[in-house]
């Protein structure tokens, strides 16, 4: 290794010393957690406490039909919603990317869900739905004048699993769309404007100018995106806790065996469980982003 390499090694590790304690500090917590995690699942109860490393904890809860119905639920949360908040966050960010008047009040508009807390939001959504006498259904049975009556009775829209989560997923979405928008929006600010206008004097349409031109430049503001609105979905909590009870996500199980049943040991399976999830999924999008890029770059 020659001088000159030596001295840029100094002097990459000078510039990024100051972020060395927050590094060990995330580090050394991370490593904690998991070793206690690992513990806590590896080890057999007794009557008085953990007694030794065993697989029974581990066992029973993979024989548990309510831990395998909440992993689909998750796995399904995160397909769909993940997508879901890159397809959305895109279109915000195409469409405040131009200028047209008050594009900065439309801006200001979109930042609001991310200001109201997430449990206010998950609030509404329950008060909007709830049964019998949400404003959904006061809606739908003609007690506002403006509206006919469409149904005799009142819908228990909580009660169907489908749409207590599927209205858990559009309220994460519309929560966290902001922070989507917000990241591509800063991926189009750097992209050329003279590439785009070229494209559009050689007759290029829109569509073009989306496939040949913006995606793949700003590809590394969308692989941003998906890994951590991916990460995000699959540690959701709030959303699928107030709106849809009994129909749990990883995250609202984990609440459950703790804090409600005393299941300790149990709840710390299905969080290694979780960590390993969110591992392979980010492995797996990452896999997808890469073919991706390949992709937009090969057309």
């Amino acid at each position: 290794m020659n001088t000159e390499t030596v001295h840029a090694w100094v002097k990459g590790i000078r510039r990024i010393w100051p972020l060395f304690p927050a590094a060990f500090y995330l580090l050394g917590f991370l490593i904690v957690a998991i070793v206690y995690l690992v513990g806590m699942s590896f080890s057999a109860v007794g009557n008085g406490g953990s007694s030794g490393a065993s697989l029974s904890t581990v066992l029973a809860v993979l024989q548990m039909p309510r831990f395998r119905e909440a992993l689909i639920n998750t796995v399904a949360f995160v397909l769909i919603g993940t997508p879901l908040e890159l397809i959305v966050g895109l279109a915000l960010a195409l469409m405040l990317h131009h200028s047209f008047h008050f594009r900065g009040l439309m801006r200001s508009v979109f930042v609001i869900p991310i200001a109201i807390p997430a449990l206010v939001t998950a609030t509404l959504l329950f008060i909007l739905f709830d049964y019998p006498g949400g404003h959904a259904n006061d809606l739908i049975t003609g007690k506002y004048p403006i509206v006919p009556m469409l149904v005799e009775h009142p819908i228990n829209w909580r009660g169907s699993k489908t749409f207590a989560l599927g209205v858990s997923l559009l309220g994460k979405v519309w929560r966290d769309m902001t922070i989507s928008m917000l990241i591509l929006l800063a991926g189009l600010s750097s992209v050329e404007p003279e590439l785009i206008d070229a494209a559009r004097t050689m007759g290029a349409g829109v569509r073009q100018r989306l496939r040949h031109i913006i995606l793949p430049l700003i590809m590394p503001s969308i692989s941003a995106v998906v890994l951590l609105r991916s990460i995000e979905m699959w540690k959701e909590f709030i959303f699928p806790f107030v709106l849809a009870g009994k129909h749990n996500l990883l995250g609202t199980l984990i609440e459950s065996l703790y804090n409600n049943w005393g299941r300790s040991h149990e709840a710390a399976v299905v969080a290694l469980v979780l960590v390993i999830c969110i591992g392979i999924g980010v492995l797996l999008f990452s896999s997808l982003l890469q073919l991706l890029r390949r992709v937009l770059a090969a057309y």
